[in-house]
Order: C-alpha cells, then sequence, then structure tokens
C-alpha cells in the first residue's frame, strides 16, 4: 500500500470511529448525562495514554511550555469544545440535522485553508466537494428535496455548528503550527489540557442536578468513546492531516452519514434504504475527485 493510500485508509477509520461516537452519544441520551460522557471519556483516555508517554510528556515540556498558547488552544479547540459540543448537540436536534449542519466543515476547511494557510483550491477539488456534499444531502433528504427545505435550526444545531467550527480550527493549526513533537505525545498532551477545561463545565452539570447513574450502558459507551473516537482516531486524524493537508482530510467528513447509516443498520436494527446506497456512490465519487493527486 503506498504511502498516500495509507493516510487515507487512517482517515476513512477515524470517520468510522467517529460515526460510532455520534451513535454512542445519541443512544445514551437520558442515561449519561453529556458534559460527564464527554470528561469521562477523555478522562479514562489520559490514564490508558499516559504509561506510554509520561517520560516523553517529561521530555518535550519545555517545548510545550514554549509554545503554550498554540498548544493550549489546540486542545480546547479539539478535546474541550468539540466532544463536549457534540454530546450537547445531540441532546436537543435530530440526527438529520445534526448531520447536514457537520457537512459544513469541508467547506469551512477549504476557507480556512485558504485563506490562512495559502492553500489553493483546484478546479477538480470544487467540483468534487459539490458531488459530495450533493450525496450527504441526497442521504439526509432520504432522496426527497422537500424535506430538506422543511428542516430548521434548533439550539443543538447552533452547537452543532460551533463544534464544527472548532474541530476547523485544530485541524488547520495542525497545519500552520507543527509542533516537533511525536504523535502520540502531542494527543497525550492535548487530552491532558482539554480535559483540565471540561472539569469545570463537568462540576457545574453536577451541580446543575443532572447526575450520571453507573451502569453497563454507561461504563460501556465512555469505554469505547475513550479508545475508538479519542485515541485511534486522534491518532489517525492527526496523522492524515499532517501528510495530506487539512482541506484533503476534510473531505472524510462526507462519509459520515453513509457510514452512520451502516452501523445504524448493524447495532441498531435500521433499514438500509436505496438512497443510502446512491447518496454514498455519490459521496466516493467526489472524494474520488477530490482528494486525488494531481500529475
Amino acid at each position: 500500500m503506498g504511502s498516500h493510500a495509507r493516510f487515507h485508509l487512517l482517515l476513512a477509520l477515524t470517520i468510522v470511529f467517529w460515526a460510532g461516537n455520534a451513535l454512542v452519544g445519541r443512544a445514551t441520551v437520558g442515561q449519561v448525562p453529556p458534559i460527564a460522557l464527554s470528561f469521562w471519556r477523555w478522562a479514562i483516555a489520559l490514564l490508558i495514554i499516559l504509561p506510554f508517554t509520561a517520560r516523553d510528556m517529561i521530555r518535550v515540556a519545555p517545548l510545550i511550555r514554549a509554545r503554550w498558547q498554540v498548544v493550549t488552544v489546540m486542545a480546547v479547540a479539539s478535546v474541550t469544545a468539540y466532544n463536549t459540543l457534540l454530546y450537547l448537540a445531540l441532546q436537543t436536534t435530530t440526527a438529520i440535522n445534526a448531520t447536514l449542519v457537520a457537512t459544513s466543515m469541508p467547506v469551512m476547511l477549504l476557507i480556512l485553508s485558504r485563506v490562512w494557510l495559502k492553500t489553493p483550491i483546484r478546479l477538480a477539488q470544487g467540483l468534487g466537494i459539490a458531488l459530495s456534499l450533493a450525496g450527504v444531502l441526497f442521504i439526509i433528504g432520504r432522496g426527497d428535496p422537500a424535506r430538506l427545505m422543511g428542516l430548521g435550526l434548533a439550539a443543538g444545531d447552533l452547537l452543532m455548528l460551533a463544534a464544527v467550527l472548532s474541530w476547523t480550527i485544530y485541524s488547520a493549526m495542525l497545519r500552520r503550527y507543527p509542533l516537533d513533537v511525536p504523535g502520540q505525545t502531542l494527543l497525550a498532551v492535548l487530552i491532558a489540557i482539554g480535559t483540565v477545561f471540561i472539569l469545570p463545565l463537568y462540576l457545574w452539570e453536577i451541580a446543575s442536578g443532572v447526575t450520571m447513574e453507573v451502569t453497563w450502558t454507561a461504563a460501556t459507551a465512555i469505554l469505547y468513546t475513550a479508545v475508538f473516537p479519542s485515541l485511534l482516531a486522534y491518532t489517525f486524524w492527526n496523522k492524515g492531516v499532517a501528510a495530506l493537508g487539512a482541506a484533503v482530510a476534510g473531505q472524510y467528513t462526507y462519509l459520515m452519514p453513509l457510514f452512520t447509516a451502516v452501523l445504524a443498520v448493524a447495532l441498531l436494527g435500521e433499514s438500509f434504504h436505496w438512497f443510502h446506497g446512491l447518496g454514498g456512490v455519490m459521496i466516493f465519487g467526489g472524494l474520488w475527485l477530490a482528494t486525488r493527486q494531481k500529475k
């Protein structure tokens, strides 16, 4: 497998893990409070990764201190903000609306990459984006354009839009401010800082009377989100962005509705319809067009 193909595979696996994260967040509404899920997800992830990275974290501490502003913004934008906002959004919005809002991420990434990183947008890339977006909208609208026209932005949609913006900023910063720190070590640093910023929000949630009952469902949800969407997905995403760029990586978010539908069929017993298949073909076609290497 070529180097570029390997990084594309890592990005695809990232989206699979994140699709599972969205399903867990939606399935545990009313059972696991959103900020509690965010906090314990990252706290457990930190406990898992710390034994493997603690020594290297001490070694790179001077560099982290020298770039503390950049590192802190990256930690807050990714670990603290994105997932907390995602879980909060899933409390009050439908999966259709949340997915629709999430499709703005590639557009945000392209614009931010163009303005901030001076990354040009090729014609083929623009056409691929349009085709992938059409496929996403086709899936979300269940093959009926009129269905999309009836969607309105609720509080959860606005929270999801804020989550997408925070992740866009993080992805662009990975490229704009590269740090000479091993990937796993950087991830551990971001988790440690980001979890500290989640803690006051978690304490506020508890003070508001929203507490989590310790059950097998809660424990399973936290363990899954700590390992797959956290440790593995972040590692894969960081490698993909570093190798292929934020704009290319952003195209993979178009796969989220398709992968979410596949996982929903397997885990929740939902039906797979014709518009999922046709929309998936459009998404993959757009991805190929937008990410293929120019000779």
